[in-house]
């Protein structure tokens, strides 16, 4: 996997979490990450430059390279290594439990100041961060790109498209996001499949928590595998609290023995008991779940990436630039 050069820690989501405008957040993101990359191993990445041909009626303008008009009394058009356009599709789980909220990270950098604008860091912050970068690095590759926002209900739906305009209602959205206490995303994921008329690249971004099974788990993936039987290739990014896999931290400076209250997000059933009573269940039926998930979309043929929420944001990016050549 491709990562980004020294400087990481900028990219680092509790320091991203103090910028606030998403927007910002996505061209900070971005332009590092590119930048990063220098000359992209990646053909499909789309600017790199590769020859001239003449040019022709219906070609844009824009694409004129008047230096060899200068030289040649012609006109020439740059052609790019891949001038290939994607339809990429954004679907985020916008349940309870992805307000989880992520302690936050110490930096130590004299560099980094408190600006006070931004948000509480939760996993839906972070998957907001994620989805915008996404957006953003699909918009300057020309790709069209749609989102849609679920838990157990279609929330909202955004026709891929290409525009900056249609960039700035994605962002837009993602600032407003609203949010649910139940999970049942097995027919949102079928309804966005029927409406995806043109193939292209997908990708869902939830902790794959739901109610549809009583495993939780079958209709994500029936819904995951309707869109792979639909064309579409899929990634998904499974999105997940470091406090969630160690079952650690969740409460600072009391002993293992101490009773604590634990409250399920989405159904408000909670039971009081000590950490010591229940790590060992929990860290085995949390890892049967994944294990589960893992295995069901494998054979799916779907992509699987586990994250956490300290996970820096461009190696996501580099998941997706690695899948979009494959694609094209």
């Amino acid at each position: 996997m491709q990562q980004s050069p020294a400087g990481r820690s900028f990219l680092d989501p509790a320091i991203l979490a103090r910028i606030g405008n998403l927007e910002l957040i996505a061209k900070f993101v971005v332009e590092g990450f590119i930048s990063g990359l220098h000359k992209s191993p990646y053909h499909g990445f789309s600017v790199e430059f590769s020859q001239y041909r003449q040019y022709m009626p219906g070609d844009d303008p824009k694409h004129i390279d008047w230096k060899a008009y200068a030289r040649t009394d012609r006109y020439y058009i740059k052609q790019f290594e891949e001038e290939t356009n994607l339809n990429c599709y954004l679907l985020l789980d916008t349940s309870e439990s992805m307000l989880h909220p992520i302690d936050e990270v110490q930096v130590d950098d004299p560099t980094i100041e408190e600006s006070g604008t931004g948000q509480k860091l939760t996993k839906l912050r972070y998957a907001s961060f994620l989805i915008a970068s996404l957006a953003y690095f699909m918009a300057k590759q020309r790709d069209a790109v749609g989102f849609a926002y679920f838990d157990d209900t279609l929330r909202q739906y955004l026709p891929a498209r290409s525009s900056t305009s249609h960039l700035h209602s994605i962002l837009l959205t993602l600032e407003t996001l609203q949010t649910a206490k139940s999970t049942r995303m097995g027919t949102p994921l079928h309804q966005i499949a029927e409406r995806l008329t043109k193939r292209g690249l997908v990708l869902f971004v939830s902790d794959l928590y739901d109610a549809g099974d009583i495993d939780g788990q079958s209709e994500v993936v029936e819904g995951l595998e309707h869109l792979r039987y639909e064309g579409h290739e899929v990634i998904v990014f499974h999105v997940l609290a470091h406090q969630e896999l160690a079952f650690a931290d969740f409460e600072a400076g009391r002993s293992a023995e101490a009773l604590i209250r634990f409250i399920d997000s989405e159904n408000d059933a909670e039971i009081i008991t000590t950490p010591q009573a229940i790590q060992e269940s929990y860290l085995n039926n949390f890892n049967k779940f994944l294990d589960t998930y893992r295995l069901a979309l494998r054979q799916s043929d779907i992509d699987y990436n586990m994250i956490t929420t300290a996970t820096p944001i461009d190696l996501a990016l580099a998941s997706y630039l690695a899948k979009r050549q494959g694609v094209l």
